[in-house]
């Protein structure tokens, strides 16, 4: 229970919390004590001032007069329930006491005390030869020649201050009993709102950790914790659907190796055991480079997927004509599209401004999408290549357009994400997207893709024009060699 937040809580907050009351039941006892002893003080000394009528400015003719005017006024006083009054001679003896108890040993140091001082008063606490505890306060009582005739000396119990104290600091403890425990209350289901919760989603995210996508955290509250909550649910579906895109990915890739090996493996062994015509033999071999070239270029293009992943797709940056790669990749794929029955149209412009990037990658890149224009698109089809420059924002576009099957809205945003197929029937690994946009995006450039169901898709690139100028200026972006991403 006590450890982690529970331990920091008890230590840095309810540690505090306690400390403070403690501090102010101490501070309020001894205000209390203070208040209550000052009363006692001042009533005494309220009663000395009586003196002043008794023996105006503190003076007497003689001790023998003192001592009798001084016990008759002990003696008629009507207040001798709250104080006794004693009447001390020079020496410091009591003579008189208005208990009518006179103890020959008693010493009063406060009489001592006022003997010394200008004011002719002193106050003592302390306990008296019977042990209890009082405040005493003495008044000097002289000559007219300033000789010391004696004292006339007020005693109080504290008994009843030490009890008012002792009431105020048990009532002041009691309450800070009660805040102790309502703090403590509190915070432990406070503390409790927040261990239990997160223990939970420590256990969910230790079996999401283990492969167990399907856990999920309760939402207890709708706060910080839910929204932690919420996350770690969000990231066990995302989770989850990236496994299930990974297992596909695997089964496709598998499905997408075995088709062109199980035909070059199919017809090389049919040229193994025959010699066949050449009609056969011709169409045999154009299978298998058929099937050879399908082969490579799956097997580059997960190569360049796992470079991709790695961060170690590099890039060799340098000044280039990209209409030459445009036109390339065009050409490469225009007899394929003469023998599907579609039709591949080329707006060839004169020509565009010079682009600073990775030829080859680039042709990737178009290869890529006009080869996922003609998967897409029906026999009898269109798809068209036209590429313009955007003198408002100083770049060139590339817009391959098909009239395709199209992609549906909710796939729309995926079909960039790795491993995702929007299409499950047509042949494809589900990276190439990926590997093109992460090209494309090295290239400072966009890859926009807009598609309706059964109207066709639309394929937006644009790469910034290469500005010398700025290249000068910018000592990050060299004129050639190599670029790791």
């Amino acid at each position: 229970m006590f450890k982690g937040i529970s331990r920091r809580w008890l230590i840095n907050t309810f540690g505090v919390i306690l400390a403070i009351i403690i501090l102010l039941i101490v501070s309020l006892s001894v205000a209390v004590h203070s208040l209550c002893y000052a009363t006692v003080e001042n009533a005494l000394r309220y009663h000395c001032e009586e003196l002043d009528s008794v023996f105006p400015e503190g003076v007497s003719d003689s001790a023998d007069v003192f001592v009798e005017t001084a016990s008759a006024y002990a003696a008629d006083v009507i207040y001798k329930d709250e104080a006794e009054i004693q009447v001390l001679n020079a020496s410091g003896r009591v003579v008189m006491s208005s208990t009518g108890f006179v103890a020959e040993d008693e010493t009063a140091p406060d009489y001592v005390s006022a003997s010394k001082s200008d004011a002719d008063s002193a106050r003592y606490v302390g306990r008296s030869q019977a042990g209890e505890k009082i405040m005493a306060v003495s008044r000097v009582i002289r000559s007219p020649q300033g000789a010391q005739l004696g004292a006339v000396r007020y005693i109080s119990s504290l008994r009843k201050a030490d009890i008012k104290v002792l009431i105020y600091t048990l009532i002041a403890v009691a309450v800070g009993l009660l805040i102790v425990s309502v703090v403590a209350l509190s915070g432990y289901y406070f503390i409790r709102s927040i261990v239990k919760p997160v223990r939970e989603m420590t256990d969910t995210a230790r079996r999401i950790a283990q492969g167990d996508f399907t856990a999920k955290v309760d939402k207890m509250y709708d706060d910080e914790i839910g929204d932690l909550s919420d996350s770690i649910n969000d990231m066990a579906k995302e989770l989850d659907a990236n496994e299930k895109l990974k297992n596909d990915f695997i089964s496709r890739v598998s499905h997408e190796l075995r088709t062109p090996l199980t035909a070059i493996k199919g017809w090389a062994e049919t040229m193994q055991y025959g010699v066949p015509d050449r009609v056969t033999l011709e169409k045999g071999m154009s299978v298998i480079v058929k099937e050879s070239s399908r082969l490579t270029s799956l097997v580059e293009e997960l190569l360049d997927f796992s470079k991709l992943q790695s961060g170690r797709l590099t890039m060799q940056m340098a000044r280039m004509d990209i209409l030459a790669e445009i036109d390339e990749a065009v050409y490469m794929l225009k007899e394929r599209a003469l023998s599907e029955g579609k039709h591949l149209l080329y707006d060839d412009p004169e020509e565009m401004p010079i682009i600073y990037g990775d030829r080859n990658r680039l042709k990737q890149v178009f290869l890529n999408v006009i080869d996922n224009a003609l998967k897409y698109t029906p026999e009898g089809g269109m798809i068209g290549v036209q590429v313009y420059q955007d003198f408002k924002e100083h770049t060139i576009k590339i817009v391959i357009a098909d009239n395709g099957c199209g992609i549906n809205p909710e796939d729309l945003p995926k079909v960039k994400d790795k491993f995702y197929k929007a299409n499950q029937k047509i042949n494809g690994s589900g990276i190439g997207l990926a590997v093109a946009d992460e090209i494309i995006k090295m290239h400072k450039g966009t890859l926009e893709i807009e598609s309706s169901p059964e109207v066709g898709t639309t394929v937006t690139i644009t790469i910034p024009i290469f500005n010398e100028a700025a290249a000068l200026d910018d000592d990050t972006q060299p004129l050639g060699g190599m670029t790791t991403a």
